[in-house]
């Protein structure tokens, strides 16, 4: 027997799969089917042996920023402030369990698929009909196939009776397809490969019967399951910062505290054990405690508001990735287009109409072929044509009171809209035409029909199908009211019109009987019908969707369509998108191209057209390898794969599959394309409000780390002492820094480029402004220290000033901190945060500085009138330079 791994079993006529797989129609015996059940093992996908869970939380620790705050909390538990030290690790136990929780979320994507399978099957076997579980399937079995079922292995077909298959999972197609026993081409696609049904598809009609050519992991199923498994998801940009940030961050702290302790010693004369302390005062102060919190709070609130705007975030780290995006790749239907079929154009022998409205709505104008109003109720022709889609027809049309639905088949539920948008229903005309019998579609004849009477003794005949069919059966047209000879002329430039604008083309006739009849049988569908005209179809564009794509485009993001559909519907669907005229590449082009070919027209291509799953994960690849950041969108199965691999992954929350859901970081809870571009936004902002926290802390820090180094550099008394010094950070971090990530998106946020992927989130012109507020920072502290030992000031009363001013100056650096470049922002209704923790910080400088129980904590003393003005001067000044500096950088153009 020939493996069952070859992957041409389409290509090959029935009778040769059989002689390959030696089976027969009567399908195998028992022993048969146990031998190979023993030699290809059971139908189910291979299960990847994962990491247990007690690994997997303390991989969470595995993190070296994470490695700082256990340092950090551990020196300030060794100094005694226990309530500080809690804080730390409660942060960090709190990240390492929610990073756990999604992890095992993530792992469900294999479980999901591996769901996909049914539970069992209807097999022949011996020449019998069997009842088998669909984990016994083995390669030559037979199996039946009907209506609801799910098929379990990959088949060949070898007998259909109307079988259509719903492939959407595997394919992206939008409308069930249509299988056959014929072979087809080699080089089709998945979608095209209509002699085979695929494991984890759905039979939406019909029945019939094919012979297993692959199960388990060899499966069209299996290899996606095979390539999700291997996937590697890429990490998120703000990870790859926060990484690189505190690997920068720990060797510059050691450095520091080693640096000090051997000045200290060898050059200044301190004692070891002095020093010591003083080293570890420094990276106690150095350390930004609560960054990790503001970065946890910062992506929190960017998930709520996101989830607002209908885009549900999975993974906390990918909130902010949307805003580093610079390619979205989206699947078509459902996404950049309604999911509804519409009858955008009607064509008879004598006039072309152009039909409004979008979606399932019977509501919508009839314009004729020069635009202008059309009046319908002398559109004979029309109507005609409208009548014979409603009466032949096996949709049902829904309205809930907000929204229409359909049952059936979207095709015939666009026929049922168009007759509604000429006022007609059902009710009505099935009462004065009532139907007798029917032949539903079947894709060997590419039509259905239907048998009518008209209560006058005269019996009908109603045809809907494929153009090509009703042009073979058709010798007569309808023009004014009578028939007159077929003009096959004029159809196909008619028919070549309406594939030049991507529609689904679908055509009308009728046959008159002259007496009734109660049975319609094939012979009577094989001539002498009056063809009534032409109908085009679209999936129209979601008109929001197109000013989404504008608005990507202003934020200097491409945005490419990878569909499973037909490449000339795909591009017709592009250009009322906007999304450019240039050719599609068909997935049997990008198998012919090679990476360095691919890659020189990744750039001038915005629609890849009938694709497979290993398709939209090379081009995530190829255009990761390209340099972009990239976010693909998908619902199906065969997404699940470039989801996981791409940067962020997108699914549909209405129509997506639990496969692509559990892959992807982010779920779109309308399905709507201009969400993500709602999303990228608020990625942009949260981005922002992450960089204005970090540009706040780290000169806040380095202030009070500075003022220690200058002091013993200096061989001055410390003018803070390391409790205050954790007093400071512990109350700015949970207070100021904070409010940073309630902060609006400026202004300008969605015409700004997409950050470079590659730069540093530390740049260079970041740290100058970083070590230009805090030089100005230890020099107000530093000088007021000074100045007031210079009046004859306590130590005590002088440290309380320092502390004091060096908050002040936090509170002055934090206006400037809301807007990046742009002046410095002091309004309260777009933020009333930033106020409110100024007053809960100044609270708690009064108590600071005026309790008892504080002061004796801290040895700190009350400050009169006069050195309350110092600490508002000082940071007043420090305000005017910064903005200055701002100004100066916004003159020239060298922007943070």
């Amino acid at each position: 027997m020939s493996t069952p791994a070859s992957r041409c079993w389409h290509a090959q006529h029935a009778e040769q799969t059989l002689q390959q797989l030696d089976t027969s129609p009567a399908g195998l015996s028992s022993e048969q089917a146990q031998e190979r059940l023993e030699t290809f093992g059971p139908n189910r996908l291979p299960r990847k042996r994962r990491t247990g869970p007690l690994m997997r939380f303390l991989l969470q620790f595995h993190n070296l920023l994470i490695y700082v705050l256990l340092l950090s909390a551990l020196v300030t538990l060794a100094l005694g402030e226990w309530l500080d030290s809690a804080v730390i690790f409660a942060v960090v136990v709190i990240n390492a369990i929610v990073g756990f929780i999604q992890e095992g979320k993530a792992e469900q994507a294999m479980r999901a698929i591996q769901r996909m399978l049914t539970l069992d099957s209807k097999v022949r076997r011996g020449g019998q009909t069997l009842n088998v579980p669909a984990e016994q399937l083995v390669p030559g079995d037979m199996v039946l196939l009907e209506a609801g079922d799910r098929v379990p292995a990959d088949m060949r077909l070898l007998e259909c009776r109307d079988l259509r298959i719903e492939e959407a999972a595997l394919t992206g197609e939008s409308l069930p397809t249509g299988k056959q026993v014929e072979p087809v081409a080699r080089d089709v696609g998945i979608g095209d490969r209509f002699s085979m049904a695929y494991s984890g598809t759905l039979v939406s009609a019909g029945s019939g019967a094919g012979v297993v050519v692959a199960t388990a992991g060899k499966t069209e199923l299996g290899q996606i399951s095979h390539m999700l498994g291997e996937v590697v998801s890429l990490q998120t940009p703000l990870l790859g910062d926060m990484a690189r940030f505190a690997r920068v961050l720990t060797f510059i702290i050691l450095a520091l505290a080693l640096g000090t302790y051997l000045f200290g010693v060898g050059l200044r004369g301190y004692s070891s054990d002095e020093m010591l302390l003083a080293a570890v005062g420094l990276a106690v102060a150095a350390i930004p405690e609560g960054l990790p919190a503001v970065l946890t709070i910062t992506l929190a609130l960017g998930v709520q508001r996101m989830a607002r705007r209908r885009a549900i975030i999975r993974r906390l780290p990918a909130v902010e990735s949307l805003g580093a995006v610079t390619v979205i790749c989206s699947d078509k239907t459902g996404t950049l287009t309604r999911n509804e079929m519409t009858v955008q154009q009607v064509f008879t022998a004598a006039n072309r109409y152009q039909i409004e409205g979008v979606g399932y709505a019977p509501n919508g104008k009839v314009r004729g072929e020069d635009g202008l109003p059309c009046a319908i109720e002398q559109a004979s022709d029309l109507h005609a044509l409208a009548r014979a889609g409603l009466l032949c027809n096996s949709a049902s049309l829904l309205h809930d009171g907000s929204q229409w639905s359909i049952t059936g088949d979207p095709t015939e539920a666009a026929l049922l809209t168009l007759a509604g948008k000429l006022g007609m229903t059902a009710t009505h005309e099935l009462a004065h035409t009532p139907r007798v019998d029917s032949i539903p579609f079947s894709s060997e004849r590419r039509s259905m029909a239907s048998l009518h009477h008209d209560h006058s003794g005269h019996g009908l005949i109603y045809m809907v199908g494929a153009p090509e069919r009703l042009l073979e059966v058709c010798n007569q047209q309808l023009v004014d009211g009578s028939a007159e000879p077929l003009n096959p002329a004029y159809w196909h430039a008619v028919l070549s019109a309406g594939a030049a604008q991507g529609l689904r083309m679908l055509g009308l006739a009728v046959r008159a009987l002259g007496a009734p009849r109660h049975e319609l049988n094939y012979a009577d569908l094989e001539g002498d019908f009056v063809l009534l005209g032409l109908v085009g179809m679209l999936d129209p564009p979601r008109e929001e969707a197109i000013d989404a794509i504008t608005e990507c485009r202003q934020a200097g993001i491409a945005v490419k369509m990878i569909t499973g559909d037909h490449a000339e519907t795909a591009a017709a669907i592009a250009r009322r998108l906007g999304l450019g005229s240039s050719a599609p590449i068909t997935g049997a082009e990008l198998d012919r191209l090679s990476d360095a070919e691919l890659d020189a027209r990744l750039g001038d291509t915005a629609v890849f057209a009938r694709t497979s799953p290993a398709h939209k994960l090379r081009l995530v690849q190829r255009l990761q390898a390209c340099g972009a950041r990239v976010a693909m969108t998908g619902d199906g199965v065969n997404d699940a794969p470039a989801l996981k691999r791409a940067d962020i992954g997108v699914a549909m929350g209405i129509k997506g599959t639990e496969v692509a859901k559990e892959a992807a970081q982010m779920v779109l809870a309308d399905d709507n394309f201009a969400t993500i571009a709602n999303a990228v936004e608020e990625g942009r902002t949260v981005y922002d409000n992450l960089k204005k926290s970090i540009l706040f802390i780290l000169p806040t820090n380095g202030g009070e780390a500075l003022v220690l180094l200058v002091a013993i550099a200096l061989g001055l008394t410390l003018p803070i002492t390391p409790l205050q010094i954790l007093w400071v950070n512990m109350i700015t971090a949970v207070t100021l820094a904070l409010a940073l990530a309630f902060e609006p998106g400026e202004a300008d946020i969605m015409r700004r480029p997409p950050r470079n992927p590659n730069a540093a989130l530390l740049s260079t012109q970041l740290m100058w402004r970083v070590l230009l507020v805090a030089a100005l920072m230890t020099a107000a502290c530093i000088g007021v220290f000074v100045y007031a030992q210079q009046l004859g000031w306590s130590m005590e009363l002088s440290r309380t000033l320092a502390v004091n001013t060096l908050v002040a100056c936090e509170i002055a650096y934090l206006f400037s901190s809301r807007q990046i470049n742009a002046p410095a922002r002091f309004g309260l209704r777009d933020n009333p945060m930033v106020w409110g923790m100024i007053a809960l910080l100044s609270v708690l400088q009064l108590a600071f500085t005026h309790w008892p129980p504080l002061q004796r904590l801290f040895a700190t003393q009350s400050l009169d009138l006069a050195g309350w003005r110092i600490c508002l001067l000082a940071g007043t000044v420090l305000l005017a330079v910064v903005e200055i500096e701002k100004w100066l950088r916004r003159r020239a153009g060298w922007l943070l």
